[in-house]
């Protein structure tokens, strides 16, 4: 199953406009695009430590980490054990 997240525009993870503002400056425009960097890369990008673990937290909301994890499938698991 396909996690549609991946193929959304970065705004869906409503992370701080400024922050938008340097993704798309450096041509990450689709989560999929941000998924895919690692914490160095975003340091080589000049993120603050702060503006990284935002972003992190918004990935992990949505199931999702960075370097390609995904954590969909854990989420699943436990949805179905809780409900």
């Amino acid at each position: 199953m396909k996690n549609k997240i991946l193929d959304s525009e970065i705004e869906v993870l409503t992370l701080n406009d400024n922050v938008v503002k340097k993704l798309k400056n450096n041509n990450i425009n689709y989560v999929k695009d941000l998924w895919s960097l690692s914490r160095k890369d975003l340091k080589n990008l000049n993120f603050s430590d702060r503006d990284i673990q935002g972003i992190i937290i918004k990935l992990q909301l949505k199931g999702l980490d960075l370097n390609k994890k995904k954590y969909w499938y854990f989420y699943q698991y436990f949805y179905y054990i809780l409900f």
